[in-house]
This record gives structure tokens, C-alpha cells and sequence, in this order.
């Protein structure tokens, strides 16, 4: 019999998972993070970022903020100040914008960016402990805003109701979008993302960006499958954000996610390590310790990759643990496998070899495959089924 105690598996804890990333920006870094934790990673970038030397809105912005000096300037994200001071010096403006700064209360969202205030000469004046815009939309509130002017740098996102809530308090807002967003120049990779989130080939998708999950949700309505995706993130794709912001166009369409405590890219990775295996289906099985994932299956820790066939006969087989399934109904998990039930025995057969262990599944004459339970876990299952 197993004994769980005593497995030491070489995988790492994503094995098994295939997962989706919609990032623009560090999406290498991303991509690596899960790979060197065993996930297969499909790479669909769901926008792209105009260079900020190439944007004239924030050319007329640092304009704007030159010409006339705001009470207070609000920082989001280090890339952004670097890249908007970056900007600055290639127009010729880069000392005539930090001259001007050096006179102005900073408040940077987080360390990333008072680093980068730090590095430009400039010294912020306060830094919320949380990283959150809500508190500093809560600070700046309470001290009052009426007749002050205040820039914001944005990073993308619209930051849904904090510019509107300092002009609600009476200020005048200058928004410094630092780099914008636009569709992707190809949009073959969203499609294939797309397709393989509504037929559930993936087992997560990650965002990391607001714009990227609109972007994406866009897409699915102008094929006609929004429907097929919010089903598919909301029951069997795994939907994780870097953030709150993040999630907030996929939260306006009724999907939950999760969101790792510091919204940074190594925490949700971590969130994916841990919410990936705990949703995997695991059964004792003839003696075997047996765990269900995305494209492979764990047989006493260790790791045995399934072709997609047999994944899908195997979920049908998990769905009734020690139950005969019939071969009409194993054929129906087929995908594309027409009439012939001779599909089943050749998919079932690759099965088996790709487990390696082939009492894991009976053949029933007659009647089809069953998974061969232990009996001490009948009557627990039994009574789920």
C-alpha cells in the first residue's frame, strides 16, 4: 500500500498544470517562474505597449506638468516613473520636469517606486505600508483635496474611482499615463489562448494587468464564445490576478479569482503552487496513492504524463471511482472519437502504458473500465457518487 510519508517527487509542485499568461510586459519573467516549478505555460499577450517616446499624451503631460507645478504627485510603479523620466530626457525635458518635481509632495505607492524617486534625486514624502491606492485615496481624503492640484501617474489601468474621487473632493487632476495599452499586433495567440481556456486544456490563466483581462474578455465576445469562457473560469479554469485592480473586469462579469496577499509576480506564482494541487482529484487506486492533474497524473509521486485521449478517459473514470463506465459512455469523453468504440480500447490501452501501473484500471467484460478502488474507500465513495 502507499504511503504518502514517505514520497519525495522530483516534480515541482506544478507538474502536470498547464497555465496561461496574458502578460505584456515581464512575461518571460512570469513564464520562467512557472516552468522552473514544473507548469507548462501557454504565452498569448492580450495587448501591447506603446514606447512611451512614442506617446503624445505623455508629452503633453510632462508639458503640462512643466508649465504649471502640481500641489502633490502621485507614483504607481518604478518602470513608470523610470520610463516617464526616461521620456522626458529624450524630448530635452528631463531636468525641467525633475526641477519641477523636487518642489512637490511625492507619495509612492510602494518601495519599487520610491527606489526609483530615490534614484532620480527626488525624495518622496510618504509610502503606504499596504502598497494600496486605496490608501493613499484614503490619506489624501482625510487631509483634503479641494482646490489642489495633483498629477497621477496611471500604469495602464484607468484606476477605477480614484482619479474620480479626488475631483469628487475638489481637486484638479492631471493624469500622466505613462505607457498605454493596445491590442496585440497579432491576435493568433489570444485565439489559440481563447480555444484552449473554453475547451479546458488549461488548468489556470494569469493576469496581471486590468486591461489584459478586458482585453481578453473583449476578444472571446467578438468570436461569439464569452459565454464559453466566463463558464470555463468560472467552474474549471483557474482565473489568478496579481491584484485587486487586476480583477476587476473579470469580477464585473460575475468571475471570482484569486489574488496573492503582495501583489507581486513570485506571491502568485506561490498562490498557483498551492490552489493547483489542491484542486487536483486524488484516489487510492489498487494499492496506489493516485492524483489527477492537467495533462499528467501522479502515481505514488511519481510523474507520469497522459496524452490529452487518455486524460479524458481517465476524468471519466474519476467521475464514478469504482464504477463500471461503459465503453458508449467513455466514447462520448472522446474528443472527435465518432462511432467506433475500438477508440476507447486503443485510447485505454496508451492509457494504461502511460500510467504504468495497468491494474490501476479493470476491464469489465461487457460492460467497459472501471477504476479499481481500494475497498477500504468504497463506502466513502459510494456514498459521493
Amino acid at each position: 500500500m502507499y504511503d504518502e510519508r514517505e514520497q519525495s517527487p522530483e516534480h515541482g509542485p506544478l507538474a502536470g498544470f498547464t497555465v496561461g499568461v496574458t502578460a505584456a510586459r515581464r512575461a518571460d519573467e512570469l513564464g520562467a517562474l512557472l516552468e522552473r516549478r514544473g507548469a507548462a505555460v501557454l504565452h498569448a499577450p492580450a495587448l501591447r505597449i506603446v514606447p512611451l517616446s512614442d506617446d503624445s499624451e505623455l508629452l503633453a503631460a510632462t508639458k503640462e506638468i512643466i508649465g504649471r507645478a502640481p500641489d502633490i504627485a502621485v507614483t504607481t510603479t518604478a518602470i513608470g516613473f523610470r520610463g516617464w523620466v526616461e521620456a522626458a530626457d529624450g524630448w530635452g525635458l528631463g531636468e525641467d520636469l525633475l526641477e519641477r518635481l523636487r518642489g512637490v509632495r511625492i507619495l509612492a505607492r510602494g518601495p519599487k517606486v520610491k527606489g526609483a524617486i530615490r534614484a532620480a534625486g527626488l525624495t518622496e514624502e510618504w509610502s503606504p505600508v499596504s502598497e494600496s491606492m486605496a490608501e493613499v485615496l484614503d490619506r489624501l481624503l482625510e487631509e483634503g483635496v479641494d482646490g489642489l492640484r495633483i498629477a497621477v501617474q496611471l500604469h495602464g489601468e484607468p484606476l477605477p474611482g480614484f482619479v474620480e474621487s479626488l475631483r469628487a473632493g475638489g481637486a484638479e487632476v492631471v493624469g500622466v499615463p505613462v505607457y498605454r495599452w493596445l491590442p496585440p499586433e497579432d491576435i493568433g495567440p489570444v485565439d489559440r489562448l481563447i480555444d484552449a481556456l473554453v475547451a479546458r486544456t488549461l488548468d489556470a490563466v494569469t493576469f496581471t494587468s486590468a486591461p489584459a483581462a478586458a482585453s481578453l474578455l473583449s476578444r472571446a465576445e467578438e468570436r461569439g464564445l464569452l459565454d464559453d469562457l466566463l463558464a470555463a473560469l468560472g467552474h474549471d479554469v483557474l482565473p489568478a490576478c496579481v491584484g485587486p485592480v487586476t480583477a476587476l473586469p473579470l469580477q464585473a462579469r460575475g468571475v471570482d479569482t484569486v489574488q496573492p496577499e503582495r501583489f507581486r509576480l513570485g506571491p502568485l506564482v506561490q498562490l498557483l503552487c498551492r490552489e493547483l494541487p489542491s484542486r487536483a482529484r486524488t484516489l487510492p487506486v489498487a494499492g496506489h496513492r493516485v492524483e489527477i492533474r492537467g495533462h499528467a497524473v501522479l502515481v505514488d509521486g511519481g510523474l507520469r504524463p497522459v496524452p490529452p485521449a487518455g486524460m479524458s478517459l481517465l476524468r471519466a473514470l474519476s467521475r464514478k471511482p469504482g464504477w463500471v463506465v461503459s465503453r458508449a459512455e467513455l466514447l462520448r469523453a472522446l474528443p472527435g472519437a465518432g462511432r467506433d468504440e475500438h477508440a476507447v480500447e486503443t485510447a485505454m490501452a496508451r492509457l494504461r502504458t502511460a500510467l504504468g501501473a495497468p491494474k490501476l484500471i479493470q476491464t469489465v467484460v461487457k460492460r467497459g473500465y472501471r477504476l479499481a478502488l481500494d475497498p477500504a474507500a468504497d463506502t466513502k465513495y459510494d456514498a459521493a457518487v
